[in-house]
């Protein structure tokens, strides 16, 4: 049963855990693609470094991560080719740099570059921080802190100076880990590295109580595809006891569903306690994990629906109460969960073949539920009724020899009965009665009317459905014999000689066999460059296997793999 996963559950939460870091958005921060096709394009810059350097964020996106548009006269051309150097190389550096703004205020900056790692340990981005210094520069750095928290305790009222004093603190300490070298340059102390300074890009691990259930597990598809037939089995069970059940034999009636009834009553009560434990999807796409945003949100949804449906009515029985026909009309309270049913039928609009059983089942209940119904009018015109000797009930019973006697005794049995009310039930619905079993009194006049204009609207919506889902699954099958039609026509038009036309056959015919008439370029056309370039490098995998691609960086692999066309040649 496919679910929603949300935003694929476990999230990558980089960005987040930098911009936390950094003390929010207002840290002076960007991010280059280390794996880009063309150098080093930035891909993301903080609102801090907009404000520093006072370029806007569309002027910076997309430029060489080296910031080139932040150098001027005084910067250095070492420190621009040790920048260059880092990139290339794809090592940690620090720097004090001359920058230069967008109004050309120069000021002194120190720049750290630290490659990030995804979960592969592939170098995927470059992490540049900026730390306006220049009031600092040329002085110690642990003296330049203090007098720095100085002055900011002094303006400190202010809270965007203390979110600033933050992000730089957080700032000396990522950059305390570099050992000074020479002025413009530093080497990374390896012994002094923290591990977890600097986030790896990867998909975040899920933390979770090993009490939850995740909404789209295996177990848990199993458990609700239990719960869907324990639901159907309600919805057959519950209408047929409260129109059938008073006219049977108690005693039988009561003990033949016994045992599957109570079954039913303890899967839906232990679907509710699961309930409480299972992860859903928020409104934003997330997957909530935590038990108590679990609890409250079942509460506030379907906890009522599935309590009122789970109330064990069929234990009065393994009591011995006595149990009039009451009983089982409050049992109708359990058709509650067809509502979740119908919440949840949008899992299976994916499989063609499912909504087609499902969609058949639909309307056979609605026919089941239909016969009960009319079972039940055909009951009450006997019991009630001053013109019970017309009803459908009596008619049934004088054909097949078992007529009523004084309104009360005889008559056909219940399963005949029922079949024959489900006959009507059908005939009515798809609008192809025979008059076989009709409609006499007014009250069945009344329901068979109703039953007709229902049964048009399920014509309309369940057989339409139905042609719709049979033409999609013969679509590929149609459009093959559409292009084979149209390439026999293009034949016979230009009267094209045997030969030529079975070489034009035999290559439709082999290309089809290949690719289904899929054109790749055409589907991935609207895809992002990235997820082409992953797919590209998937299908092409056995053509980088070669020797002759084996020196090659994985930037270079994708970058070729977008390039690529695969061509079908016949021999000759």
């Amino acid at each position: 049963m496919p679910v929603m996963k949300g935003l694929l559950a476990p999230q990558n939460t980089f960005l987040d855990t930098i911009a936390t870091r950094f003390d929010g958005t207002h840290s002076n921060f960007l991010l280059g693609n280390a794996q880009g096709h063309r150098g080093y394009p930035i891909v993301y810059c903080s609102d801090g470094f907009c404000e520093l350097t006072g370029f806007t964020r569309t002027e910076v996106m997309q430029k060489h991560c080296t910031c080139h548009f932040l150098y001027g006269t005084d910067t250095s051309d070492h420190v621009a080719q040790q920048i260059e150097k880092a990139l290339e190389g794809r090592e940690e550096y620090q720097a004090e740099v001359h920058f230069y703004k967008k109004n050309g205020v120069a000021f002194w900056c120190l720049l750290d570059i630290v490659p990030i790692k995804n979960e592969k340990g592939e170098m995927v981005l470059f992490l540049f921080s900026f730390k306006d210094i220049t009031e600092t520069y040329g002085k110690d750095p642990h003296s330049s802190k203090r007098e720095e928290d100085e002055r900011c305790r002094r303006k400190g009222r202010s809270r965007f100076s203390e979110a600033r004093k933050h992000g730089r603190t957080v700032l000396y300490q990522l950059t305390s880990h570099f050992s000074r070298g020479d002025k413009g340059d530093a080497s990374l102390d390896e012994n002094m590295i923290d591990k977890n300074s600097v986030p790896e890009y990867k998909v975040a691990e899920v933390k979770k109580s090993c009490f939850i259930l995740l909404h789209y597990s295996i177990s848990k598809t199993l458990w609700d595809w239990l719960i869907l037939l324990a639901t159907f089995y309600v919805a057959v069970t519950v209408p047929y006891n409260v129109s059938f059940w008073p006219h049977e034999d108690s005693f039988t009636a009561a003990r033949s569903t016994i045992v599957s009834d109570i079954l039913v009553e303890v899967l839906f009560i232990i679907d509710i306690i699961l309930n409480f434990c299972t992860t859903y999807v928020s409104q934003s796409g997330q997957v909530v994990y935590g038990l108590r945003c679990i609890c409250l949100h079942y509460v506030t949804t379907w906890f009522f629906v599935d309590l009122v449906a789970a109330l064990p009515f069929d234990l009065l029985y393994v009591l011995n109460v006595t149990v009039t026909s009451k009983v089982h009309l409050l049992k109708t309270i359990r058709l509650l969960r067809l509502l979740r049913l119908f919440h949840k039928l949008d899992r299976y609009s994916q499989y063609s073949a499912m909504v087609l059983t499902l969609l058949m089942s639909m309307f056979a209940l609605l026919a089941h539920w239909m016969a009960c119904i009319w079972y039940m009018i055909g009951q009450q015109e006997i019991e009630t009724g001053k013109k019970w000797e017309i009803g459908w009930l009596h008619e049934l019973g004088r054909r097949m020899d078992t007529p009523y006697i004084n309104n009360t005794v005889g008559g056909p049995t219940v399963h005949s009965s029922y079949i024959a009310a489900l006959y009507f039930a059908l005939s009515s619905l798809t609008s192809v009665g025979f008059g076989n079993v009709c409609a006499n009194t007014d009250a069945e006049k009344i329901f068979s009317i109703c039953t007709m204009l229902i049964g048009a609207m399920m014509h309309a919506v369940v057989f339409g459905n139905v042609t719709a889902i049979i033409q999609r699954m013969y679509s590929r099958r149609s459009l093959y014999h559409t292009r084979m039609n149209d390439l026999k026509d293009f034949i016979r038009v230009h009267h094209l000689p045997q030969q030529l036309k079975q070489r034009m056959l035999e290559y439709f015919q082999t290309t089809w066999s290949v690719n289904n008439g899929i054109d790749a370029n055409e589907l991935l056309h609207d895809f992002p460059d990235e997820l082409r370039a992953d797919i590209a490098m998937h299908l092409n995998k056995d053509i980088f296997q070669l020797p002759v691609f084996r020196g090659a960086s994985r930037g270079c692999l994708r970058s070729l793999s977008l390039h690529i066309k695969t061509s079908f040649c016949v021999p000759g």
